[in-house]
């Protein structure tokens, strides 16, 4: 698991974050209605998805700039089958 993900849990620190009203009003609708526990929560678990696209984003291009790996075909046939672990 990547390094920041895993310090997130062990260790939090508060910062002040301006957003629009309207991302405001989304968070507090999403309390309301049962889907998150908080806003913090939101926000960490869309930031946890953000961190995850970033080394998605950096591993693709590694692989990318590398070429193809006969030796690697089959695992790729494979993932491309597997669900995902989306939120």
């Amino acid at each position: 698991m990547n390094t920041i993900l895993v310090l997130s849990w062990l260790m939090s620190i508060q910062i002040a974050v301006r957003l629009p009203d309207s991302m405001v009003e989304f968070l507090d609708r999403l309390v309301a209605e049962g889907q998150a526990t908080s806003r913090a929560s939101v926000v960490e678990r869309a930031l946890a998805r953000e961190f995850r696209h970033q080394i998605a984003a950096r591993d693709a291009a590694i692989l990318a700039e590398a070429g193809a790996d006969p030796d690697m075909d089959s695992l790729a046939d494979y993932a491309a089958r597997a669900p995902l672990d989306v939120e």
